[in-house]
């Protein structure tokens, strides 16, 4: 893996002097936000991991060698190429070996972090089960990755296009831990309500990481979800959120998208529905959950140490 892993400067002192790293996936530079506000976000999320004492570590394939850390040069390559493939677990060994350039889902971002030696992953959404996903048998590689994988996903929930009832009944099958930062309601990615409870609601970074830490000492391996709301201000409702989605959903289905196309065409599709809003809430949540990333990275550093 040494050969293959490059972690930028800033990323392997931090290694070396014990300090907290973030990692961060980059499908949303590639294919989650607009340019230039994927550049704008990205930038914005490493600074705010920066002002709270950690040190950011987003994730891509560039060339074929696996980066944790990237330059700025580096997220303009990822925020204006068209050529950048979206990289789930199936895709690393393809993307690396014909050395092309490749974004991170959170699948992928997960792997490459455990490989880094990072515990905690910030990013907005996690995949789920799609909706009529019994029927499709559409599911996310995320929720197998959170099963297996030991890093602590900092998210706003699971995307509202999904189902997010079997999603948490997935996660629950697989033993995934599904912790509700201040909120017994698993929140809904643009909504903080989803009609769906957490497993824990827990008020504090210093919970959230104890049970973490004890958990992995425990030998229970996989990951977690760390479920943070969106901020109240930015929150869309979510009656409206799913009419609209319901709307996005029918399109796709009637030209045939399906796969990994799915989810940035349908939020392609609600950003324009919402005139915007959905673009400025994922933004905002993004934003929030790189806070709650930061400081439990570094509460878990305390912990380990």
């Amino acid at each position: 893996m040494n050969e293959m892993l490059v972690c930028s400067e800033e990323v392997q002192q931090a290694k070396e002097a014990g300090k907290p790293i973030v990692a961060l996936e980059s499908t949303i530079i590639s294919h989650g936000m607009p340019y230039p506000k994927n550049v704008e976000t990205a930038r914005r999320v490493e600074t705010i991991i920066r002002e709270r004492g950690a040190v950011p570590a987003t994730i891509a394939i560039l060339d074929g060698k696996v980066k944790v850390g990237l330059t700025d040069h580096e997220i303009d390559v990822l925020a204006n190429r068209h050529d950048i493939l979206k990289v789930s677990r199936r895709d690393l060994p393809y993307v690396v070996a014909t050395k092309k350039h490749g974004a991170t889902t959170v699948a992928a971002t997960m792997i490459v972090a455990e490989w880094a030696g990072i515990d905690v992953f910030v990013t907005g959404g996690i995949g789920g089960v799609h909706r009529d996903g019994e029927n499709t048998m559409d599911i996310s590689a995320d929720l197998n990755e959170l099963a297996q994988t030991d890093v602590a996903v900092v998210c706003a929930g699971a995307k509202s296009i999904l189902d997010i009832g079997l999603t948490l009944e997935y996660l629950e099958t697989n033993g995934v831990p599904v912790i509700g930062v201040g909120t017994e309601e698993f929140p809904a990615f643009y909504s903080r309500q989803s009609g769906y409870p957490v497993d824990y609601a827990l008020d504090t970074t210093e919970a959230i990481a104890r049970l973490l830490h004890t958990k992995w000492k425990m030998g229970l391996s996989g990951g977690a979800v760390v479920a943070n709301p969106i901020p109240e201000e930015q929150a869309l409702d979510s009656k409206e959120m799913d009419h609209m989605i319901e709307q996005a959903l029918a399109k796709a289905k009637q030209r045939g998208i399906t796969g990994k196309e799915v989810t940035p065409f349908l939020l392609e599709e609600v950003k324009g529905l919402t005139k915007g809003k959905s673009l400025e809430a994922n933004i905002a949540l993004v934003q929030h959950n790189a806070e709650v990333g930061a400081d439990l990275a570094m509460e878990l550093i305390q912990l380990k140490k």
